[in-house]
């Protein structure tokens, strides 16, 4: 399998399997309907809407969508919603779930809901941003965005598994990890310096297997060969880099909304460490990346 550079080949790569069913939890929300209604019509899943019945069908009456196209569970509950939504996942209903209207932590809850029993123990719940950038010619994976304020250095180490997880299933072989932090000294001055240093160390020793990993790196040298030449830097990762790991929610968050507000670029999110696709989308995210983060979720099911 070649690796998959861009959100539109990994919509065709989706649109060649079995379809997937996505259960969405809280689905009375304008945008959320209107992506999944893209997604339903490219065939890029099937859809069962969890949510106050009567709301969502007035909802796809005003936007012109017939709620047919829909299975519609209804549980005006917010926090039942999410219960009935992950519920699906459990019964073998759907493989890919999405958060609607419900708030971020009733979502995450209902995932680790332990009468479901769905993580395991010692597993990390993080997100991945796949992005696409005009000014670069492959798709960046990224992390952590949107959950973990402050990873620690296990935190990452996870982060990473999952990223090289996700990069396989686009084709990505032993993909390019750099630990972006504000410079290429390790100071104790910067902890997150030290983080990256010892997790560069640890890739060397094979204690984590199946990527090129170094740290830290600032972001230019992480994705410019320019920049790497211009400071005399060797690095493995070489200013090509597959995948960014950021040091705390800040620094990635920032990065995310500077590409995809003042580059054009487009983003798909979910949630890893569960055991099955969990897309989480901001209201404020474009049209398109609610879309492609139900492409990614179809992807990875």
């Amino acid at each position: 399998m070649e690796p998959i550079k861009s959100l539109k080949e990994l919509e065709k790569l989706v649109k060649a399997k079995e379809t997937p069913t996505m259960s969405v939890a809280y689905a009375q929300d304008e945008d959320t309907i209107q992506a999944v209604e893209r997604a339903v019509k490219e065939k890029i899943v099937n859809a069962i809407l969890v949510g106050d019945k009567k709301k969502i069908i007035n909802i796809c009456k005003n936007l012109n969508i017939s709620p047919d196209i829909f299975e519609i569970i209804d549980e005006p509950n917010e926090k039942k919603s999410g219960d009935v939504a992950v519920k699906l996942i459990v019964d073998k209903k759907a493989g890919v779930l999405m958060k609607g209207l419900i708030s971020t932590p009733y979502f995450l809850k209902s995932i680790l809901n332990k009468e479901f029993d769905l993580i395991p123990k010692g597993a990390l719940l993080s997100h991945t941003s796949l992005i696409e950038v005009p000014t670069y010619d492959k798709l960046l994976i990224v992390s952590d965005v949107a959950m973990i304020p402050e990873p620690t250095l296990a935190d990452k180490v996870q982060m990473i598994n999952y990223n090289i997880a996700i990069a396989a299933k686009l084709g990505i072989m032993n993909p390019k990890v750099a630990l972006v932090t504000a410079n290429e000294k390790v100071t104790d001055k910067m902890p997150s310096t030290l983080d990256a240093a010892i997790i560069s160390k640890m890739a060397d020793r094979k204690q984590i297997k199946g990527a090129i990993i170094d740290g830290p790196l600032a972001l230019d040298v992480a994705i410019s060969k320019k920049a790497c030449e211009i400071k005399g830097l060797k690095s493995p990762v070489d200013g090509y880099a597959d995948v960014l790991i950021f040091s705390n929610i800040e620094a990635g968050n920032v990065f995310f909304k500077t590409v995809t507000l003042l580059a054009n670029g487009v983003l798909a999110g979910v949630v890893t460490g569960a055991p099955f696709p969990a897309i989480l989308v901001s209201r404020a995210d474009s049209e398109d990346s609610k879309y492609y983060s139900i492409v990614l979720g179809a992807a990875l099911a």
